[in-house]
C-alpha cells in the first residue's frame, strides 16, 4: 500500500474500523479499492498539508509506532507536527477531568513533570483540566505527545493553541484526522483509543462516573495496557470514576515512582538506554528473543508472540528496548528483523 493510498483511507469518514489492522496487513481488496478511488485527492491533501508544515506517517512506515500496530483498529495514518523521535520513548498517558479540582491539576502537573524527567513521554489529549496540566508539567522536564480529536491545524480548545506549539517544539502534536477536520463530538472516543494505544499505561487523575477518561481506561484494558488511578476526596463525588477503577483492581498512584514501578522501569533511570561503563549496551545477542529471530528474516509481532509465548502487548516494550539498543530494526509494515550488528 502506498503512502497516498493510506492517506486516502484516512479521508473516508465512514471507513469500517472492524479488524482494520488485520485488513491493512492482509491488503484487503475492498480497502485497496476504496483507497485507489480517493488516491488523487489524497495526494492533493498531503501536499497541501506538507506546505503548511504538517507531515503524515502511514501505518506501514518503519517509524510508525509499533504499540499502535498491536491494537485491532490502527489508524491508516497519523498526521503530525513536531519531533517524531519521541515515539521511540516509552510512554504513559495521564488524563482526567476537564473541570478538575485545584488539587487534581496540581497532581497532574507534578506527575507529568516527574514522569517526563525519567525519560518517559507523557501522552494526553490537550483538553482543559487534567490533560493540559499534565502536558505543562511534562514540558518543564521532558517531552509530551498531544493526541487531538480534530485536525492538527484545528487545535481544540482554541486557548491551547500556544500550548500545542510548545508541545510540537520538543514533542508531538498528532491526529488520525486529516488537516481541516473540526473537533466533532464523536471524534473524541476514537481519539481516546490512540492515547491508550500509544501508551504502556493509562493514569487517571480525577474522573467522575460519566467522565470521558473512563472510555480511555476501557480502551486501555481492551488493548492490554495497565490502568492506574489517583485517589481523591470521597466527599465531593468528583473522583467516583477513578475510585471505581481502584475497586476493580487499578493500582493506586501517589507519585511518579508508583507508575514507573508498575511499568518495570528504574525510578532513577536517566533519559537514555541502560549502558555499562564501557559504553556498550547491557543487552547481549544471547537474549532469548533474539535467539528466536533468524538473520535476514523479518517477523510480524504476532509471529514473535506465538514463538516466544509472550502476549503481543507485553512483548512490545521488550522489542522497543532491543530496537533502542540497536539489536533489532523495525521495517515496513511494523515487522522486525535483527540488525546488522548481530549478523
Amino acid at each position: 500500500m502506498t503512502e497516498d493510498e493510506a492517506v486516502a483511507l484516512s479521508l473516508i469518514t465512514d471507513l469500517s474500523r472492524v479488524c482494520l489492522t488485520d485488513r491493512l496487513r492482509n491488503l484487503d481488496p475492498l480497502l485497496l479499492q476504496q483507497a485507489r478511488e480517493f488516491r488523487d485527492h489524497a495526494r492533493t491533501v498531503r501536499l497541501r498539508a506538507e506546505a503548511a508544515g504538517i507531515r503524515v506517517l502511514p501505518w506501514n512506515h518503519p517509524r510508525f509506532p509499533s504499540a499502535l500496530l498491536a491494537i485491532s483498529d490502527v489508524p491508516p495514518v497519523l498526521w503530525w507536527r513536531g519531533v517524531l523521535e519521541v515515539l521511540r520513548h516509552p510512554a504513559v498517558a495521564i488524563i482526567g477531568s476537564r473541570s478538575a479540582s485545584a488539587a487534581a491539576l496540581h497532581v497532574a502537573e507534578q506527575l507529568g513533570a516527574d514522569v517526563a524527567a525519567r525519560g518517559v513521554t507523557v501522552v494526553s489529549g490537550l483538553a482543559r483540566g487534567v490533560d493540559s496540566a499534565a502536558h505543562r508539567g511534562a514540558l518543564r522536564t521532558g517531552c509530551t505527545i498531544a493526541v487531538l480529536g480534530s485536525g492538527v491545524d484545528r487545535v481544540y480548545p482554541r486557548e491551547h493553541k500556544s500550548l500545542a506549539a510548545d508541545i510540537a517544539a520538543t514533542g508531538l502534536v498528532l491526529s488520525e484526522f486529516p488537516p481541516g477536520t473540526a473537533p466533532l463530538k464523536f471524534h473524541f472516543p476514537l481519539r481516546n483509543r490512540v492515547i491508550s494505544g500509544l501508551s504502556r499505561a493509562v493514569v487517571i487523575v480525577e474522573a467522575s462516573e460519566q467522565s470521558g477518561s473512563l472510555i480511555t481506561a476501557r480502551c486501555a484494558l481492551e488493548q492490554g495496557r495497565d490502568v492506574l488511578a489517583v485517589p481523591g476526596n470521597v466527599l465531593s463525588g468528583r473522583n467516583r470514576g477513578a475510585h471505581a477503577l481502584i475497586r476493580d483492581g487499578a493500582k493506586i498512584v501517589e507519585c511518579a515512582d508508583d507508575i514507573l514501578e508498575e511499568l518495570g522501569l528504574n525510578a532513577a533511570a536517566p533519559r537514555q538506554a541502560a549502558a555499562t561503563t564501557s559504553g556498550e549496551t547491557t543487552m547481549t545477542s544471547g537474549d532469548p528473543l533474539l535467539r528466536l529471530m533468524r538473520r535476514g528474516e523479518t517477523y510480524a509481532l504476532d509471529a514473535l508472540a506465538e514463538a516466544s509465548g509472550v502476549d503481543g502487548v507485553r512483548l512490545l516494550p521488550r522489542l522497543l528496548e532491543l530496537e533502542l539498543q540497536g539489536w533489532i530494526e523495525r521495517i515496513e509494515g511494523g515487522r522486525f528483523m535483527r540488525s546488522a550488528r548481530t549478523c
